[in-house]
C-alpha cells in the first residue's frame, strides 16, 4: 500500500537513497532485506551477517542496512522505515521486503507494520533479542526511545493491543537466556511468530552467530 509521506519524510528517504542500491527487477532472485539495527547502534553491526548473505549468494542490491537516529522516538522511525521501504520497492521493482532487526530495531519496524500498512509491503520479518514487551534494562537511558522500552510503556502497551503479528507477514524471533540486555529474557517472543529459544547467547552476540545467522537466512529465504 502506497501512502503519500510527510515532506521531512520524503526529504530523509531521499538523503538515505544512495543507501540502496539499484538493481533491475529481473535480476532479483529474492525479496530485498532491509536491516534494522537496535539502539545506539549503527548499520556497521550488520557486516558479518551481511557477508554471511553474501556468501550464501545474495547480491549487495539485495542487502541494505539502514542507519537511523536511535535517540528518537520508535514512532518517527517507523515513519522513515517506511520510506525506505518503499524506495527500495521501487528502485528494485520487487514488490515485498524482508525486514531482520536488531534489538529496538524490533519495536519500530512493528510499529510499521502494524499501523503503517507494513504487512502489505513486507514478506518476512525478524526480531533478534528484541525488547518487543519491554527490558528493565532501557531505565538506565533517558532518550524517548528508551523510555518507550521500558516495561509497561504506553508505547508498548499500544504495539502489543490486540494482534501482535498481524496480516499476512511471517514473524519469527530469537532470544536467549544469557541475554543480559533483554530483562525478562522471554520479553523478545511475540504471539503468533516462530520463537525460537536459542544456547547461551550475549546481546551484541545475535550479530555475529553463525547458527543464528543460518537460521535466519533460512527463515527469509
Amino acid at each position: 500500500m502506497r501512502r503519500a509521506r510527510l515532506s521531512t519524510i520524503a526529504i530523509f528517504a531521499a538523503a538515505t537513497a544512495a543507501s540502496v542500491t539499484a538493481t533491475p527487477a529481473a535480476a532479483l532472485e529474492r525479496n530485498p532485506v532491509i536491516f534494522v539495527h537496535g539502539w545506539n547502534g549503527s548499520a556497521s553491526n550488520w557486516n558479518e551477517m551481511i557477508a554471511d548473505f553474501k556468501a550464501a549468494g545474495y547480491t549487495d542490491g539485495e542487502l541494505n542496512a539502514w542507519n537511523y537516529n536511535t535517540a528518537q522516538s520508535n514512532k518517527t522511525t517507523a515513519e522513515q522505515l517506511a520510506a525506505v521501504v518503499d524506495d527500495t520497492l521501487a528502485r528494485t521493482g520487487a514488490s515485498e521486503v524482508d525486514i531482520v532487526t536488531h534489538s529496538m530495531g524490533g519495536l519500530n519496524s512493528r510499529c510499521y507494520l502494524k499501523f503503517l500498512s507494513g504487512t502489505g509491503e513486507v514478506d518476512d520479518w525478524v526480531s533478534l533479542a528484541g525488547p518487543n514487551h519491554g527490558t528493565t534494562s532501557a531505565h538506565g537511558c533517558l532518550d524517548i526511545s528508551c523510555v518507550e522500552m521500558r516495561p509497561g510503556s504506553d508505547f508498548l502497551t499500544t504495539l502489543n493491543d490486540g494482534d501482535e503479528s498481524p496480516g499476512t507477514t511471517n514473524y519469527g524471533t530469537w532470544w536467549s537466556t544469557c541475554d543480559e540486555t533483554i530483562d525478562p529474557d522471554d520479553s523478545t517472543v511475540v504471539a503468533g511468530a516462530r520463537n525460537t529459544q536459542t544456547g547461551c547467547i550475549t546481546h551484541l552476540g545475535f550479530l555475529t552467530d553463525d547458527g543464528v545467522s543460518q537460521e535466519v537466512r533460512a527463515f527469509v529465504g
